[in-house]
C-alpha cells in the first residue's frame, strides 16, 4: 500500500503536520489522563480515516493500560457501557469537533 502523499516531501503536507503536532501538545498539556487522550485522538482518527493515527494511538493507548475491550469499543462508543460519564463527554467533544468539516453545527452546548 502507498501513502496519499508523503508528508515530508511536500510543503503543503508539512505545514498540515504542524497543526497535528500542536492540537497533539495542547492534548498533552492537558489535564485529561493519557488513557483518554489516547482514546480522543483514537477517535478523531478513525473519523478522519487516517490509519497511520488509528494504529499509532490504539498502541499507544494499549502501552498505558488500556483493555483491548475498550479499544475496540471507541467506534460505537455511544452504545457501548464500558466508557465512564466523563469519558463519554470527552468521546462527544472529540466527535463533534472533528465533524466540524463534515457541516455540523459544531460543539453543542449540551456537549
Amino acid at each position: 500500500m502507498e501513502p496519499r502523499f508523503n508528508m515530508f516531501d511536500s510543503p503543503t503536507a508539512a505545514k498540515l503536520a504542524k497543526r497535528f503536532y500542536n492540537t497533539a501538545l495542547l492534548l498533552e498539556q492537558s489535564t485529561l489522563p493519557k488513557i483518554l487522550r489516547e482514546l480522543v485522538q483514537l477517535r478523531a482518527s478513525q473519523i478522519n480515516g487516517c490509519g497511520l493515527c488509528i494504529d499509532m494511538h490504539t498502541k499507544e493507548a494499549a502501552a498505558a493500560g488500556e483493555t483491548p475491550v475498550r479499544l475496540n469499543l471507541v467506534a460505537a462508543w455511544r452504545e457501548s457501557t464500558v466508557f465512564t460519564e466523563a469519558e463519554q463527554a470527552a468521546l462527544a467533544l472529540a466527535e463533534e469537533g472533528t465533524r466540524l468539516a463534515d457541516a455540523s453545527p459544531g460543539v453543542s452546548d449540551e456537549t
